[in-house]
């Protein structure tokens, strides 16, 4: 099959013959932190680099949506359908809320600088999870050279009451993360040491309890080529994770079933579209789409 590797059978339903890969627009320097907004029926992420976050719509193709914000990684929505942000920068969290008007969700913990916040998620109950490895204050590139202060952790902040916890401490380069559909699982990409010769990669995966404990922990799936940086689950569990020749779906018990090949390599996607079907990519210097026989799971 043209632009798809099957690994098993049942990838095979997923796949749309006549949907190919579709480049939406180019020219970035880097292409991070997709999100949707279907009541807008538009998709914003950033061109992490050039310090900026786009704007792409069907009807009214590209534009600027925000521009100096301060280096935006990973984006989310909140339940309300405000939208998330992590600054490199700025070293912290955000909310837009209605009016425009930016918060700052959190930028300490226990007194000490947070060191660049990469990606989140909203759990159903509110409350907002991220990850916060050093990678963007460790070059001038995604947002200046800062030291760090604190651990690289995995965060969750609770709205109601202004509170974060640390929820996992034992990364070394913690990047992307999703909820399972039933919120039972978190995945969190472990990217590793950003310079060492062989950082230590792979997906690992953690029970959630009631109260937003978390256990467990273990090796999930290790992708090939590449490593896993963001991803999300589908209505049925299944895992779409950004990999060095594409995307690569992972079943819920952590075997491939197939890849979705792109020409350069993926950091990061989102379902959206038309019922949730269409999954976009941010890879490299390119936004593109695919529509596929499968639909993602959305919280919000």
């Amino acid at each position: 099959m043209d632009g798809f590797e099957v690994t098993q059978a049942g990838f095979k339903a997923f796949v749309l013959p006549n949907a190919p890969l579709e480049t939406l627009a180019a020219g970035f320097r880097w292409c991070e932190g997709p999100v949707w907004f279907g009541d807008r029926d538009e998709l914003l992420f950033s061109d992490l680099p050039n310090d900026r976050v786009m704007r792409w719509s069907e009807s009214g193709g590209l534009s600027v949506f925000r521009a100096g914000g301060g280096f935006e990684n990973g984006h989310a929505r909140d339940r309300q359908g405000r939208l998330l942000a992590c600054s490199h920068r700025h070293r912290r969290i955000t909310r837009t809320e209605c009016d425009g008007t930016v918060t700052t969700l959190a930028d300490h913990h226990e007194g000490r600088r947070l060191n660049s916040p990469n990606d989140i998620v909203c759990k159903s109950d509110g409350t907002i999870w991220f990850t916060d490895p050093p990678y963007g204050i460790q070059t001038d590139y995604e947002g200046g050279k800062q030291a760090a202060e604190l651990p690289a952790n995995v965060y969750r902040f609770d709205p109601r009451d202004g509170s974060l916890r640390i929820a996992a401490g034992d990364f070394e380069g913690p990047n992307g993360l999703c909820f399972s559909p039933d919120e039972r699982r978190l995945y969190v990409a472990e990217s590793g040491l950003q310079f060492a010769e062989a950082p230590r990669r792979h997906i690992r995966v953690f029970d959630v309890a009631e109260d937003g404990r978390l256990s467990g922990g273990d090796v999930f799936h290790t992708v090939e080529p590449g490593f896993a940086d963001g991803f999300r689950c589908d209505t049925d569990g299944n895992l779409w994770s950004s990999a060095g020749d594409g995307v690569h779906c992972i079943d819920p018990g952590g075997e491939l079933v197939g890849k979705v090949l792109v020409p350069s390599t993926v950091s990061n996607l989102a379902f959206g579209g038309r019922n949730g079907s269409r999954l976009f990519l941010c890879a490299s210097h390119t936004l593109y789409a695919i529509y596929l026989n499968v639909r993602g799971a959305r919280l919000v």
